[in-house]
């Protein structure tokens, strides 16, 4: 993580050891849920979706789901797809699994201008739904939209 983010969004109480691996984790259950995120080559740090209700207009959750984009849902809104840097992911019941290459996102903007990401989800595959009890999963880079 490049420093300059560290300091801009306060990134270092997101820092963790997992072993000899140092990470920083972006959690939607934080009081300000942050995602990071490859736009046009350069990492940022944006808002993830739209928990707390500050859009009016913008779904209250984190997550969008592949057939919505698909079908035009998000068309009108000016939203770009993004890629989410993402090495592990955590699920219901405190699963957490490794993730090879990262998370498919939408990036769209509120009223405000501001930018706000969703993770793109699709219906779980038996086995991802088995391990974590979810019905969706993230639709991952190697995956095409």
């Amino acid at each position: 993580m490049p420093t300059e983010l560290i300091g801009r969004y306060g990134l270092d109480r997101r820092f963790y050891q997992r072993g000899e691996r140092s990470e920083y984790r972006f959690l939607f259950r934080d009081r300000r849920p942050r995602l990071p995120i490859w736009r046009d080559g350069r990492l940022q740090v944006v808002r993830w979706g739209n928990s707390r209700g500050q859009s009016r207009f913008l779904p209250r959750t984190g997550w969008t789901w592949r057939e919505t984009i698909e079908q035009g849902g998000w068309r009108s809104s000016g939203a770009i797809l993004v890629d989410i840097p993402a090495s592990f992911g955590l699920e219901r019941r405190g699963v957490w699994y490794l993730i090879e290459q990262g998370i498919r996102g939408l990036l769209v903007p509120d009223e405000r201008g501001y930018a706000v990401a969703y993770m793109i989800c699709e219906p779980s595959s038996h086995y991802y739904q088995v391990m974590t009890s979810s019905p969706r999963m993230p639709v991952f880079i190697d995956q095409q939209i």
